[in-house]
């Protein structure tokens, strides 16, 4: 990502919902730049649609234009809150890299964070002749796919394999187990924590086993964590 938005103040902004590939955004709202939080994050005023301010869907991807012509730039990302200042109010935007395209999902995606380790299918052995392994933490998880807090940047479409962590104990438990997923969006997260990117993963099964193994899986975090 290409750090802090070059905008003015007051610059006048056009909204779009995201839409798949095949389609083409209707910018239909408007916006005012306000400034910018950090890196990765931006304040705008909230946009009317039909004469009321829009109430913001944290999982719906938004598209930002601006400039005019050849000139005209538009910035992807997700409104992570509503900030106050003063009498007004603004929606603070989170700039994404990524062509998710929304479907409506037919598994409940549970916040948990669980310690994983993970690693690039591409990544070459080291010299001892062992795989390198980074870890990284959950933020949600279900039947086909995860949230990752990670300090590497995926791409949209690398794959990688999660070790789930071992959950419980011997005789009622889940053991570890790997899983293969695809990245399908990366979000850049605010300078100072434990992890720079957030990542959404959707988990690809070789067979029904797989998919019967991780559906056990969450199964059980559920029970565990009382979600």
């Amino acid at each position: 990502m290409a750090g802090v938005l070059n905008v003015k103040t007051g610059t006048k902004m056009k909204i779009a919902f995201d839409v798949p590939a095949n389609q083409t955004p209707q910018f239909n709202m408007m916006c005012t730049y306000n400034k910018a939080i950090d890196e990765s994050a931006f304040l705008v005023s909230i946009p009317m649609l039909n004469g009321k301010a829009l109430i913001p869907d944290e999982d719906q991807k938004m598209l930002f234009s601006y400039g005019d012509g050849e000139e005209t730039q538009i910035v992807a990302g997700y409104v992570d809150d509503v900030i106050k200042e003063g009498i007004r109010r603004f929606w603070k935007v989170r700039r994404v890299a990524d062509n998710r395209q929304f479907v409506k999902r037919v598994d409940v995606r549970m916040k948990v964070e669980l310690p994983i380790e993970y690693m690039q299918d591409t990544w070459a052995l080291n010299n001892q002749g062992e795989i390198d392994k980074e870890s990284g933490k959950t933020a949600d998880i279900s039947n086909n796919g995860l949230a990752v807090y990670m300090n590497r940047w995926f791409n949209v479409g690398e794959s990688c394999i999660f070790t789930l962590p071992r959950l419980g104990t011997a005789s009622d438990g889940q053991s570890s187990m790997d899983v293969v997923g695809v990245a399908c969006w990366t979000r850049e997260l605010p300078k100072g924590g434990e992890f720079r990117y957030v990542t959404g993963i959707q988990l690809r099964f070789n067979g029904m086993d797989d998919r019967s193994a991780m559906q056990n899986y969450v199964s059980y975090v559920k029970k565990r964590y009382k979600l």
